[in-house]
């Protein structure tokens, strides 16, 4: 085989990983700082005669050893030996893995595949409706093919970006992702990774954007290499909640961050990503000058070249330097995950307050304060982890926040894994879905949501025993926080994360999307109201405002800034109530106005019990949990339009 040249060493687009060179052969390089002596050995290579060989790379400073193969290309299989070790280990930035973590990894040309997105500009913060996504779940078929045939659905109902569960590969037959080992490598459970560019190609033809959550504060327990190579990829010095630590800002921790941000800049880059979800932000740790989520935002972005991404993080604690530019001292980030929301809607849907829903109480002024501000704790006392909880973001634009009813981890932590729908009486959920689909803050639906699955997600990893009875156990405790779920009875009936049954039942019904007409029509006729309406589709910072108009009933007011062509939205979530008095100046129409009905959540086409008539004067009666918008009208036309009837 060809030894490497310089130019060709040193020409690569990322630094560790197989490159194949378009001239042919490939050039190999990892870091491996704690051994003497790595060997690449290619494998299972019958149409070059071969079955099998083993080749030296040459040491570099920094612990980095590389080498270039000209008889080496796409398709082949390849592992390395390290120093005696009779092993052989896969790849630690292998791009693919045909046969899962413990095999060998394989040679991918990125440039084989051709694109037909080349107009494709990316995608902004604002004005996003996300979807979130389990691959594995979303069809039957659990592929990236079978996912690419809803996808022209989703662009009709007015989904703008898929946001997809984890797809670094991991053990097993089926798992949430969130336990991947080979970061680089698209797991081949959903299909090869080309078959995961043709998904992002085909969704960007029909106007939708693509953004893949990723994992950077632990690696999964099963499949994990990384320290076969250097221990140094991870740290004792803090303590992560799933594992290891990741080490950003210890001893040889520079090689670690590259491989890191290299990922992040892989993903924009040989997929046509649009952007990131950022996992559990604040379990990654990084004392650095320079902290690795501000270096990734910027890697990122640069990845990009001249589209737009949109870079979104998970932060339990609501901090707000995730979303201040980096310029300012912030971390460079889009938007956060607003459980905040999610917790009061769960509350007022369900009346249950356990565990970490205990410091909400789905009251009108939280829903209120949510729409105007964002997140409800800003630094205030959180009694459940008994300290103070976020920081200001008062003066963050609406954008900022992603609000949800249902997310994978809701879903999954009711034990039961039941949809909000199937926990609130119809016209409940009607009216709080209004509510999330018309808020200025960034909506997301997780799958199925637009059609009222009936489908259950629960928690499923698929493990050997020893691992599979640990992660059983600890999702058991885990979910003994809920008084209700801690029982003995309960705990003998939560599903087992590792039998095939618990995957199966959570995978969607997507004829569904048929059978539950009145649901797909609420979602898809509010998700054209925020498009189309003027008002809705362009969310001002401090544009909107609210007011309590009942024990379970609010306004809010959503200010145009165009002559009051404003627009209410009224909400109410307990029994009917007749304004009477109404003295709350959010209800009076601007001189010369008067209130129309522009929607309703009680329509039949719903499946709601009708919609009675909005009196010219006197008292408004608003119907229990239902959810109503109006819409400003000149009060002789409206005379006029009545005189016609």
């Amino acid at each position: 085989m060809t030894p490497q040249t310089k130019s060709q060493a040193t020409a690569r687009r990322f630094p560790v990983g197989a490159e194949v060179r378009e001239s042919g052969g490939t050039h190999f390089r990892v870091w491996a700082p704690s051994r003497k002596e790595v060997k690449l050995v290619l494998e299972n290579l019958p149409h070059k005669g071969e079955s099998g060989s083993v080749f030296a790379l040459e040491p570099e400073e920094g612990g980095y050893f590389s080498g270039f193969f000209r008889e080496a290309g796409p398709g082949d299989q390849y592992r390395f030996r390290l120093d005696n070790d009779p092993r052989f280990y896969p790849d630690p930035a292998s791009r693919y893995q045909p046969q899962g973590p413990h095999g060998p990894s394989q040679v991918v040309d990125p440039e084989a595949f051709k694109w037909s997105d080349s107009d494709w500009q990316g995608i902004r913060a604002e004005g996003q409706v996300l979807y979130e996504m389990h691959v594995g779940t979303f069809t039957h078929e659990g592929n990236w093919e079978a996912a690419g045939r809803q996808i022209e659905a989703l662009s009709e109902i007015g989904v703008t970006a898929l946001e997809i569960l984890p797809v670094a590969d991991f053990p097993g037959r089926f798992g949430w992702g969130y336990d991947g080992v080979n970061l680089f490598a698209p797991t081949r459970l959903y299909g090869t990774p080309d078959a995961f560019r043709s998904f992002v190609d085909l969704a960007h033809k029909h106007g939708i954007g693509v953004i893949l959550d990723v994992v950077y504060n632990h690696l999964g327990p099963d499949g994990n290499y990384l320290g076969e190579f250097s221990k140094d990829y991870f740290t004792d010095r803090y303590e992560c909640e799933w594992g290891q630590a990741i080490n950003f800002d210890g001893p040889n921790s520079a090689p670690v961050r590259e491989y890191f941000l290299a990922n992040a800049a892989y993903w924009i880059r040989e997929f046509h990503l649009d952007g990131l979800r950022i996992d559990a932000t604040q379990q990654i740790f990084d004392s650095s000058e320079d902290h690795i989520l501000a270096a990734l935002t910027r890697t990122a972005r640069e990845a990009a070249l001249t589209r737009s991404i949109f870079l979104v993080g998970e932060n339990e604690p609501q901090l707000k330097i995730m979303v201040l530019p980096t310029e300012e001292g912030g971390y460079g980030m889009d938007a956060l995950w607003n459980d905040d929301f999610h917790h009061s809607a769960m509350v007022a849907m369900t009346g249950r307050a356990d565990a970490y829903y205990s410091d909400y109480r789905g009251r009108p002024q939280e829903f209120i304060s949510s729409l105007k501000w964002g997140f409800l704790y800003q630094g205030q006392w959180y009694g459940w982890q008994k300290q103070r909880r976020g920081t200001p973001t008062l003066s963050l634009s609406p954008a900022r926040f992603v609000n949800f009813l249902q997310n994978h981890d809701q879903l999954a932590n009711s034990g039961s894994g039941k949809r909000m729908n199937l926990l609130t009486s119809p016209g409940r959920y009607r009216a709080i879905t209004a509510l999330l689909l018309l808020a200025p803050q960034t909506p997301m639906l997780f799958q199925g949501q637009e059609f009222a699955s009936s489908s259950p997600f629960f928690y499923f990893a698929d493990h050997n025993a020893e691992i599979a009875h640990l992660i059983a156990g600890g999702r058991a405790h885990f979910l003994t926080q809920f008084r209700a779920l801690a029982t003995p009875e309960m705990q003998a009936r939560l599903p087992d994360p590792g039998d095939p049954m618990t995957f199966a039942k959570s995978k969607l019904n997507q004829e569904e999307r048929h059978t539950h007409p009145e649901e797909y029509a609420l979602h898809r006729d509010l998700l054209r109201m925020r498009k189309e309406d003027p008002v809705f589709n362009t969310p001002r910072h401090k544009g909107v405002d609210g007011a309590v108009l009942g024990l379970e009933a609010f306004v809010l007011r959503f200010f145009s800034g165009r002559g009051g062509d404003d627009r209410l939205l009224l909400v109410n979530l307990g029994r009917d109530i007749e304004l009477d008095p109404s003295p709350e100046p959010l209800l009076a129409p601007v001189a010369g106005k008067s209130w129309t009905l522009f929607w309703a959540s009680e329509d039949p086409r719903y499946g709601g019990m009708g919609i009675p008539p909005l009196p010219e004067n006197g008292t408004w009666h608003i119907q229990g949990e239902s959810a109503i918008v109006l819409k400003p009208k000149d009060e002789e036309s409206f005379r006029d339009d009545r005189a016609e009837e």
